[in-house]
């Protein structure tokens, strides 16, 4: 863990308990899945967890995270309800989008998670889109947006970071590096050594950050956040991370060399923590156990309300396409 600037106690259980409910979440989603009580596309943030529950502390609930197909970390890290969460990927009418959207497509505008996106890339220029409102309208709200190393090669990139720098938008861009677009390794996609070397080319900031580090994460996040509310514009942070358990659910990662696995999930980063933290005198086994549980518990609950929930009534299936008054 770094030996600077640190988070205070409280900020660094807020992680833990942010991160060991992402997993849960992820744990259990599959488990739903294996056993044939859901149906649904899943793509696992396994090994990600650190990256938004760093970040997330640092935002307030007026802020808003824009996120990918891969980001329940990120939803759940905004404080997005768990109950209506769990439903919409169950695709129930309970859920956010009342079971429309599913898991890549989860919304909770109230929660500050305006949209997540199912195409690459795409987050991005919505972002600026949020960030100028903000900008706009004169208040400090600050906008985070995720998208993996494979965006960072689409035009949309490029567009949202120049203009973003142009402008000044209060917006952060952070890239969960886990080193593979889809099933493409980072070298055989990407010619820049690193993603954070990019910021230089549009005059703002490019941080590259272990994003299995929660205190480095923080520290990274923290300023560029910060910096964003000030109104010294953006920062790109390119957050250096492995994914576990392949591009999507039923994914073997034949592709991934078994010996880069195994060190990745042998340095699997919530244990670590969790292990620093008792170290460092900042928790107990046991109140870190309760955390634990605790996540558990209320995760559980949801699974309860997700499953006894209704599916969505025929009778809906052409609303909410187009906003009401407006002749499709």
């Amino acid at each position: 863990m770094s030996e600077t600037k640190q988070p205070g106690k409280a900020t660094l259980l807020e992680i833990y308990r942010i991160a060991t409910l992402i997993k849960t979440a992820d744990d259990r989603f599959i488990a739903l899945i294996k056993a044939g009580q859901i149906a649904s596309p899943y793509y696992s943030p396994r090994g990600q967890e650190l990256i938004p529950a760093a970040i997330s502390v640092s935002l307030t609930p007026a802020d808003y995270v824009v996120t990918t197909y891969r980001g329940i970390h990120d939803q759940l890290a905004k404080g997005i309800p768990l109950k209506p969460f769990v439903a919409e990927l169950f695709g129930r009418a309970t859920g956010t989008c009342k079971g429309k959207g599913g898991p890549m497509h989860v919304t909770h505008v109230a929660s500050g998670l305006p949209v997540t996106t199912g195409i690459v890339g795409a987050g991005l220029p919505i972002a600026n889109g949020l960030a100028w409102a903000s900008q706009l309208k004169g208040t400090d709200q600050v906008t985070v947006v995720n998208f993996g190393d494979g965006a960072s090669n689409i035009g949309a990139f490029h567009e949202a970071l120049n203009l973003a720098a142009v402008w000044k938008l209060p917006v952060i861009f952070v890239c969960q590096n886990n080193g593979y677009a889809e099933h493409t390794k980072y070298e055989y996609g990407t010619g820049a050594a690193t993603i954070a070397d990019r910021g230089l080319a549009y005059g703002i900031p490019g941080v590259e950050v272990d994003g299995n580090d929660a205190v480095a994460m923080w520290q990274a996040a923290s300023t560029a956040i910060a910096r964003a509310r000030a109104g010294d514009g953006p920062t790109l942070l390119e957050a250096n991370t492995f994914r576990f358990r392949g591009h999507l659910m039923g994914d073997d990662s034949h592709y991934i060399a078994k010996e880069e696995m195994a060190a990745a999930i042998a340095a699997d980063p919530l244990p670590r923590f969790r292990a620093w933290l008792i170290e460092q005198g900042h928790a107990t086994d046991g109140q870190l156990s309760d955390i634990e549980a605790t996540n558990v518990a209320a995760f559980e609950e949801a699974v309860e309300f997700g499953l006894a929930s209704p599916y969505p009534d025929v009778s809906e299936l052409d609303k909410d396409v187009v906003a009401e008054g407006v002749q499709a």
